[in-house]
């Protein structure tokens, strides 16, 4: 897995496919692909750093691999059962599947009609602002816990190493062979583009070295879909992948996702990149969605989790008032961010109208995307990975999580995407 992320994709429960089999598929290892015509996208594994999660895809059935828990620092710019649930509060409303995007107010799109600077519709939950939004019963109490008892010194440390490819119109697809990080049902077998010059997380090119998430995310706008896969591997003609998951980005998710109890790229079932922000973004003074972040599994409480997240891991083991998986957080109205960076207020601001998501398990808290295939570069944006270090727990509260959901009273059922 790639330090810093943890435990993102649970395996299918119950089920993996052997080495050896072959998908018509191209998602394979710790690999990314967003394909914006279809807008689909599937994921696996995403640990927040080039090498640093602790949290690594796992099946409905909690089977997980070894965690890294040490993870090094990233690179700098430039370079490339269960815990007792909670009270469980009324869940919040949910957009409506396949709702129409609305048309931006300043009449300016991006990928398949989507607001500039959001990958998928304004009703996406990462994309809607909750500055406003009422604070869930146990906030005092999460922020507590982890004002207490989250003191690592890669608290609150950034991760550029996520690169996020865009694929051609007539990009070739590729089929891939499913490795023992491939759990079926919850993964797709589809095949991925894989644009040439790319890479995967963590690496210079697709070919997955150091054993680490190597996440490989395609966006490709011709088909509106977004391809997320962890573990992947691509060596000459040989394309090996762990779980990959297709999205639809024109396209607004119920409350089950992709599928409920099912994982994807991140061990939350969430999708990875809508909450990545980049250096354009952070340049321009504006980043208009949440962001993902991650915490060591013993600080990520056991086996629960709440909307829009989908799944849990075995590998949890916090207590319960330490936040479940998808909780979401937000930067308090009042923190002073004066003493930030000009690049790290940036990034406060979003934390504040958009707040943050808990997405996977590693070391590394927050995930920005890499450099190398963006227009502005992280020191042009005046952002570095410690920038963001002086912050402090107390600095956040919890917004309303909504019903606390057993990982362990389901299982992951849904008809995988095979084209």
């Amino acid at each position: 897995m790639v330090i810093g992320s943890g435990e993102r994709c649970g395996q299918v429960r119950g089920w993996r496919v052997p080495l050896g089999s072959v998908f018509d598929v191209s998602a394979r290892g710790s690999i990314l692909v967003l394909a914006l015509g279809s807008c689909l996208t599937n994921a696996c594994s995403s640990d927040g750093s080039s090498s640093s999660s602790d949290d690594k895809p796992m099946a409905s059935d909690g089977a997980q691999s070894d965690p890294t828990n040490d993870a090094p620092a990233p690179a700098a710019p430039n370079t490339p059962k269960p815990a007792t649930p909670a009270p469980k509060p009324a869940t919040p409303a949910q957009p409506t599947p396949d709702s129409p995007a609305p048309a931006p107010a300043d009449g300016s799109t991006d990928a398949c009609g989507n607001a500039k600077g959001q990958l998928f519709p304004p009703g996406a939950p990462w994309n809607t602002e909750i500055s406003d939004a009422p604070l869930d019963s146990e906030s005092d109490a999460i922020i507590d816990y982890l004002d207490a008892n989250h003191n690592t010194g890669t608290r609150f440390q950034i991760d550029f190493g996520f690169r996020v490819l865009h694929a051609a119109a007539g990009e070739p697809h590729k089929a891939f062979t499913p490795n023992d990080d491939f759990y079926e049902g919850d993964c797709d077998p589809a095949p991925m583009p894989v644009p040439s010059g790319g890479g995967i997380e963590g690496e210079d090119g697709y070919a997955c070295e150091s054993d680490g998430d190597c996440h490989l995310i395609v966006v490709s706008e011709s088909e509106c879909r977004l391809y997320e896969m962890w573990r992947a591997d691509i060596r000459g003609n040989d394309f090996n992948g762990g779980c990959m998951a297709l999205w639809s980005i024109d396209k607004v998710y119920g409350p089950e996702g992709r599928g409920d109890f099912c994982t994807s790229a991140d061990a939350a079932g969430l999708p990875i990149t809508p909450l990545l922000f980049s250096a354009d973004e952070v340049y321009n003074g504006e980043i208009a969605h949440a962001i993902r972040f991650i915490l060591p599994n013993e600080h990520i409480r056991e086996s629960i989790f709440v909307r829009p997240g989908t799944h849990s891991t075995g590998a949890t083991s916090g207590p319960s008032d330490s936040p479940p998986y998808s909780a979401r957080l937000r930067m308090r109205a009042d923190a002073d961010i004066s003493g930030l960076s000009k690049g790290g207020q940036v990034v406060a601001r979003a934390l504040q109208k958009y707040g943050m998501f808990l997405a996977d398990g590693g070391n590394l808290t927050f995930t920005g995307q890499s450099d190398q295939d963006t227009e502005h570069s992280w020191d042009e944006a005046e952002l570095t990975p410690q920038d963001l270090k002086g912050l402090s727990w107390t600095d956040f509260e919890v917004v309303e999580l909504g019903e606390r959901i057993d990982y362990d009273s389901g299982s992951c059922e849904r008809e995988p995407i095979a084209e």
